[in-house]
């Protein structure tokens, strides 16, 4: 079984990520500069620990019935938490991460195993230039999970990228983008005014105390054609941890008035709170 292991990784030798045992025997927590990045339960990869990456494997549910394969784009790594997931209660589906940390990345295949014939191929690039690099059409979801030094990329928010993930995607595929932000959600309102310019239905997950402002948190978006909100509502209600699920109107409501971010202007996401936690 992998023990805990200390190393840097990446260009910045300021960067430091380590695998550390978690809750119980087997699961591990891969943190990175101190910040908690992803947990992996060795024995049960279908255990998704943190809230919002549960959130995130609520959608690939009522994107793909279990047993049937799905074909799914990770922007951004980690741990590969999700994409176990996704191999594990889908087998023979098609994914690509992309993230460009190659020294995390084979720390991780080599202390935090992928299961046999996984399928998960990862490709040391960046978000954009690894969109840039597949063909049209070739994913029914896209995941947007990506982050450097706390913060999701700049280059990833743009009216631009999201073009090029519509591009990638199927018809009637899905993108699912974590966001972080606090009230009054300045950074999330033009995230998702420039996912507007792209995708025809959006509908929004958080936790109640996000939504409230107490404090700062993950914001899942989905977007796409066909979109469940029921279904996701009905999941979010009953899971373990509940959470409010904003369909089309209600995000309007709450996160409009943005205006989208563009190549020439855009800003990377807002510096994590000390408290924040970002799992993958």
């Amino acid at each position: 079984m992998p023990g805990p292991r200390r190393r840097r990784t990446g260009c910045d030798a300021r960067r430091v990520s380590e695998i550390v045992p978690a809750d119980r025997p087997g699961s591990f927590v891969l943190r990175m500069d101190g910040m908690e990045q992803s947990h992996v339960d060795l024995a049960d990869p279908t255990r998704l620990v943190f809230d919002y990456v549960r959130r995130l494997g609520d959608v690939v549910d009522v994107r793909a019935p279990d047993g049937v394969p799905v074909r799914v784009v990770h922007i951004g790594g980690a741990a590969l938490s999700l994409p176990r997931y996704v191999a594990v209660r889908r087998p023979g589906s098609w994914q690509v991460v992309l993230e460009p940390d190659a020294a995390q990345t084979a720390a991780v295949r080599a202390e935090l195993p992928l299961p046999p014939r996984s399928g998960i191929r990862v490709r040391p690039v960046d978000g954009r230039s690894g969109l840039g690099a597949l063909r049209d059409g070739s994913a029914d979801l896209v995941v947007l999970d990506a982050f450097a030094d706390g913060r999701t990329p700049a280059d990833l928010v743009t009216g631009e990228a999201f073009a090029e993930i519509a591009r990638v995607l199927a018809r009637g595929g899905w993108l699912a983008a974590n966001l972080v932000d606090r009230a009054p959600f300045a950074h999330a309102r033009r995230v998702i005014a420039g996912i507007r310019t792209v995708f025809p239905e959006i509908v929004l997950t958080a936790e109640p105390a996000t939504l409230r402002g107490r404090r700062q948190g993950n914001l899942v978006v989905v977007a796409g054609t066909g979109v469940p909100t029921g279904e996701l509502a009905t999941r979010a209600a009953g899971g373990a941890a509940p959470y409010k699920v904003l369909d089309g109107r209600a995000v309007s409501d709450s996160f409009g008035g943005g205006r989208p971010f563009t190549a020439a202007d855009a800003e990377a996401g807002p510096q994590p709170e000390p408290a924040g936690r970002r799992a993958r």
